[in-house]
């Protein structure tokens, strides 16, 4: 079996998983990537997520993750849910966490992708990754031609704009390389005027320390920082905000996967009940969800502290 054939059966297989778009790019040490790397850190745009600064070597070269690296196979799911909650001034949760945890729905794909690949190939060095690794996940999909990094940070898929999980499998078998596309934002900064907390510093480069996300998700203390009272538009986990307001995502439509569904009563709750969330309410609608990595202890935080701004 050629490249070409290779090629085309590891793509058809995605799709038959359900991933929506599959590129494919050549392992090579991200020397530009890396200076940038460098720079963001320097600046310390990536508050107290201290991971951020393990494993620099890993993050920049995939023959570090796996030995004999040849092709890195970048892969997009898209998780677009259009429906609102009820209750416009209940605190708000960002639409890749309204089902279950992505990690474990696009771990069981990848699983299956790489069993695939065994049957074919034959022992083959492959591991997948789904944002839970130091992968540039965004940077290699770029390369294999699935879109460009816009102004806010997030890939952009000209089909289907930028609700999309992005996964990835790192081969030590070769593989046709796809091309990078242009970058198609323009002259547009919806996303960085769009932005409460000011996170968009300049195109292209994102504050992580001021981002709602981090400071729903990622940050740990007690009390959420007073600088950003007034700031975090009623988001209690996530935040969807440079994503509605881009042009592209006029093009996204909704995902079909059934685990991505929210619970039933999840949308339905009211502010009253949001402020009022116990903990077998909260264990009951996030069962296996990525809300769990805020706690009900960080959840009830979030709201606490929308409620005092």
């Amino acid at each position: 079996m050629d490249i070409r054939e290779k090629t085309k059966l590891v793509k058809r297989k995605c799709f038959d998983l359900g991933f929506s778009h599959v590129g494919i790019s050549k392992s090579v040490f991200l020397e530009k990537e890396a200076k940038r790397l460098e720079v963001w850190l320097s600046n310390d745009f990536n508050g107290k997520m201290k991971y951020m600064e393990n494993h620099f070597d890993k993050r920049t070269d995939p023959g570090k993750l796996v030995d004999g690296a040849k092709s890195v196979i970048s892969i997009l799911f898209n998780y677009h849910n259009p429906t609102k909650q009820l209750d416009t001034k209940a605190p708000k949760i960002s639409q890749y966490a309204y089902g279950k945890d992505y990690h474990y729905v696009i771990k069981n794909k990848l699983k299956e992708l790489q069993l695939f690949l065994t049957q074919k190939f034959g022992e083959i060095n492959c591991r997948g990754f789904v944002d839970s690794a130091p992968v540039m996940d965004k940077v290699w999909a770029e390369k294999s031609g699935l879109g460009w990094i816009g102004k806010h940070s997030n890939l952009i898929n000209k089909e289907v704009g930028s609700y999309f999980f992005i996964a990835e499998l790192i081969v030590d078998i070769e593989l046709e390389e796809d091309i990078p596309i242009n970058d198609y934002c323009g002259t547009c900064t919806k996303c960085i005027d769009a932005c409460p907390t000011e996170a968009i510093v300049k195109p292209y480069v994102v504050d992580g320390s001021k981002c709602i996300s981090y400071l729903t998700i990622e940050l740990k203390d007690q009390i959420l920082p007073n600088e950003f009272k007034d700031k975090m538009d009623n988001w209690m986990f996530g935040c969807d905000i440079c994503q509605d307001v881009c042009p592209w995502n006029r093009f996204a439509s909704a995902h079909n996967e059934p685990q991505f569904n929210p619970h039933p009563d999840l949308l339905k709750l009211t502010k009253k009940e949001w402020n009022e969330l116990s903990e077998e309410t909260y264990q009951n609608l996030f069962r296996k969800s990525a809300v769990k990595r805020t706690k009900f202890s960080g959840l009830k935080r979030n709201i606490t502290f929308l409620n005092s701004t």
